[in-house]
């Protein structure tokens, strides 16, 4: 068996997790509160930032040219591409005006802090494998879970009601994204082969799994930080 079949196979629990989430299952039925898919698309272009930053040092310590080629252009896709379409959905006047204090800047939540900092840390001073093995996770869970959810939408749009969100899903169910998990499933399991030990490899894609069901589950209550960072100002 291949560590990415094994992998995916050790992390069964954590995937029917996350097909099970509210967040997810609303998402495909397109009757999820606009302000909470508000509140999850401003936490993922946050989390993209990070996503790409952690794909660049990737790239940077790649084995061969082809690998380094395939980082490099999948942290463009997440920092050009998947921003200008979160940018798009959430300027479009769909939805609702966003929460932030005072009309400030958008604050990571908790998780999304938490998720990007381990992968950006894994990236940076993990062995390469490890790192692979982290931010594969974000490729081949979204792929599987927009499969489904496009089957859900397509139901939706059959019977001849709008679905609100079927852009996104159809975003990440399209071909071209498949072809980028293919690939980085293929680039994980050399990088696996060439490892060694494969025990800190499948602790990196459990870890980032369990990231992947923490960012749609705490994104239903649209969390956020229970402390300010500074004091009110007294009146």
């Amino acid at each position: 068996m291949s560590f990415t079949d094994e992998a995916w196979a050790r992390t069964a629990h954590l995937r029917a997790a996350i097909d099970g989430c509210r967040f997810l299952r609303e998402l495909g039925a397109g009757t999820l509160d606009p302000a909470v898919f508000r509140h999850y698309l401003e936490q993922d272009a946050l989390y993209l930032a990070g996503y790409g930053r952690a794909l660049a040092l990737l790239a940077a310590r790649a084995p061969d040219v082809a690998a380094a080629a395939f980082w490099a252009s999948s942290a463009q896709g997440a920092a050009v591409v998947e921003t200008a379409l979160h940018a798009d959905l959430l300027g479009s006047g769909a939805l609702p005006p966003s929460e932030a204090a005072g009309g400030g800047a958008v604050l990571a939540s908790p998780t999304t802090q938490g998720y990007v900092s381990y992968l950006v840390a894994t990236a940076a001073t993990a062995p390469y494998a490890v790192a692979v093995a982290a931010v594969l996770p974000c490729f081949w869970v979204y792929a599987d879970v927009a499969r489904r959810l496009a089957g859900s939408a397509a139901a939706v749009l059959d019977a001849g009601a709008e679905h609100p969100y079927a852009r996104w899903i159809a975003a990440y169910d399209a071909e071209g994204f498949h072809a980028s998990v293919a690939t980085a499933r293929r680039l994980a399991d050399e990088a696996a082969a060439a490892a060694g030990d494969p025990a800190p490899l499948h602790e990196a894609f459990a870890t980032a799994t369990r990231y992947e069901f923490l960012f749609w589950e705490t994104a239903l209550d649209r969390e956020g930080w229970s402390l300010p960072l500074t004091a009110p100002v007294p009146a």
